[in-house]
């Protein structure tokens, strides 16, 4: 006889009278008297099955042994509740199991922590987690990170997308963040790498003539954890041939509204908004910008280029700016408060934050005295502010303002409660080529060295790096960078001369990339893709704040495992065979 004939979750008012079987777990026992309920816990949900010892005193018996976590098998008829005691929070509310037949299948001891407790320590979580996969807010997050993505997969499927796999064992290929690196006793001595996305050969992928590619691919980053990045991660990957980058906007908009249709209930607007890049980071000091409330940055540099007051014109002078925004609702700021933006502004490499404010038709500040009344006129219209609003100011270089405005707008839009509830997508668009790195004097690419240029910038990137844009786009979503990409270098020429930009010589382009660049030049056509970070869409679809609460065995702080303890010590043994020898930080053999 098999263990159920249902799942227990998944009856309801149309099985009554049916005789069932079900197995699970027991998520809670009440005694009421002579009658003994259980609700019973499966991968559907829960049920509520009843024993009375009148009609099954054997099964009511065993019933008054079970315990949390118990396993069990039980048979009876299903019944129609009482309409006074109808549950409309269970699926299952409307009926109950009359149990017959009870069979403990497996105990469990005390648990180290109740699941229904949601201030249970993350690494005792993690070290029991199979435990806390019963929960059912992680049992909620696992299916709505189910349900994303098979609703990707159908949308993209019916787009005449193929899911293609590319080897987890990779040639290593350095391009920013570093990579696992994976020993073979093959060829001891030598490594593959873990791919920290399937970059290449998604590329190779679509040289070959499979022009719309897709993947659901796990990647590897050998780097710090935190609460919105893991080392292993997972992200949709989509690449295409003959594309433009409107018409891979426009598929990727028809994505997204299909999912959270599909899988959160909610109709998007598309199309989404887009910014430059320039435009993202002047107007919010951020290239992924949370535009669910104002508070925009404005540059009043112009305006204060013949003041007096030092403080501005010594920056101004020195090819600084200065830039501020208007915030509502801090009125009430006393000068603690003030004194802590400048203390905050200072962590991110700032000199201070100056401040005025709009009340009354005057403007109140301790620098007021210092500026002109037009100088004061031109910056409350630079930022827009209104009667009752704060100006919070900057005046530093360029790049220092940009760093601290951004976090000082998010922070107070935190602070004064200015977030509003909704989902604001966003592209950002025309991102740099290049970016200079003064402590190594070169530059690197700001996204990866495959994107091609702007047609604009093609021709003459090498002599005007600062200025020359790439055909990258970000998808940004509430202040969250959810996906990336770009229209790909499929000319062998371009891309060689961008290798040559990062310092690479030819001789080192064609040992790190040969297999890349004569693919290159045996007919690569146009091309270009997009890759989502899949735990960072669960995360933000489930209400999450960590990665972790949407991924069913994830690393803990510092990488490592609290479920198995990895990563462990290979054994000398192992290590000979690997042809490795371990340094430990005092520089001496760690296997001697």
């Amino acid at each position: 006889m098999s263990y159920r004939t249902h799942m227990g979750g998944d009856l309801r008012a149309e099985h009554e009278g049916a005789r069932v079987t079900v197995a699970g777990w027991v998520a809670r026992r009440r005694d009421h008297g002579g009658l003994v309920f259980v609700d019973l816990r499966d991968q559907a949900g829960l049920v509520q099955l009843v024993f009375n010892p009148e009609d099954q005193p054997e099964a009511h018996a065993g019933a008054h042994q079970l315990r949390a976590e118990f396993v069990v098998q039980a048979e009876g008829v299903v019944r129609r509740r009482a309409p006074e005691t109808v549950n409309p929070r269970l699926a299952t509310g409307e009926i109950e199991i009359h149990v017959e037949r009870l069979d403990l299948l497996n105990t469990a001891p005390v648990l180290p922590f109740q699941l229904d407790d949601d201030g249970v320590d993350e690494t005792l979580r993690l070290h029991h987690r199979y435990l806390d996969l019963r929960r059912d807010t992680m049992r909620h997050n696992v299916r709505v990170r189910f349900a994303l993505t098979r609703t990707i997969r159908r949308y993209l499927e019916e787009r005449g997308f193929w899911e293609l796999e590319t080897p987890i064992l990779y040639k290593s290929t350095p391009e920013g963040a570093r990579e696992f690196l994976v020993p073979t006793s093959t060829h001891p001595g030598r490594f593959y790498a873990l791919p920290q996305s399937p970059q290449t050969y998604k590329q190779l992928y679509v040289i070959s003539g499979f022009e719309r590619y897709y993947q659901i691919a796990r990647c590897f980053r050998d780097e710090a954890t935190r609460a919105d990045r893991t080392a292993e991660f997972t992200q949709l990957d989509i690449e295409m041939a003959f594309v433009e980058p409107d018409e891979l906007h426009d598929l990727m908009e028809g994505l997204f509204q299909t999912v959270w249709r599909d899988v959160a209930g909610i109709d998007l607007e598309i199309p989404f908004p887009r910014l430059t890049h320039a435009e993202a980071v002047l107007r919010y000091g951020s290239d992924k910008p949370d535009t669910r409330f104002g508070c925009e940055i404005a540059d009043v540099t112009d305006a204060l280029r013949g003041t007096e007051f030092k403080a501005f014109r010594g920056v101004v002078d020195s090819g600084g700016v200065v830039r501020g925004l208007a915030v509502p609702g801090a009125l009430d700021f006393s000068r603690k408060d003030f004194d802590g933006l400048v203390e905050f502004a200072k962590t991110w490499g700032g000199k201070g934050v100056a401040w005025l404010q709009l009340q009354g038709g005057e403007i109140r500040s301790p620098i007021a005295k210092f500026l002109a009344a037009d100088e004061l006129d031109a910056i409350a219209a630079g930022v827009g502010a209104k009667e009752g609003d704060t100006i919070l100011l900057v005046a530093d270089a360029e790049d220092a303002a940009v760093r601290v405005l951004g976090p000082l707008r998010l922070h107070l839009g935190e602070r004064l409660g200015l977030i509003q509830e909704g989902w604001n997508f966003l592209w950002v668009t025309g991102f740099p080529m290049f970016e200079w790195l003064p402590d190594e004097n070169r530059w690197k690419a700001s996204h990866n060295p495959f994107s091609a240029p702007e047609p604009e910038d093609e021709a003459d990137f090498e002599e005007r790096p600062r200025e020359a844009r790439a055909r990258q786009y970000d998808l940004v979503l509430n202040g969250n960078e959810v996906g990336g990409g770009s229209i790909r270098n499929h000319r062998a020429e371009v891309q060689g001369r961008i290798f040559a930009m990062l310092g690479m010589s030819e001789e080192e382009a064609e040992a790190k990339f040969s297999f890349l660049l004569r693919a290159l030049r045996m007919g690569a056509p146009p091309h270009g893709g997009i890759a989502f970070g899949i735990d960072r869409l669960a995360m933000l679809l489930a209400g999450a704040e960590s990665l972790r609460d949407v991924t069913a065995f994830p690393k803990g702080q510092g990488g490592v495992d609290p479920l198995t303890g990895a990563p462990t010590p290979a054994s000398p043994a192992e290590l000979r065979q690997y042809g490795i020898r371990v340094v430990a930080e005092s520089g001496k053999d760690a296997n001697v």
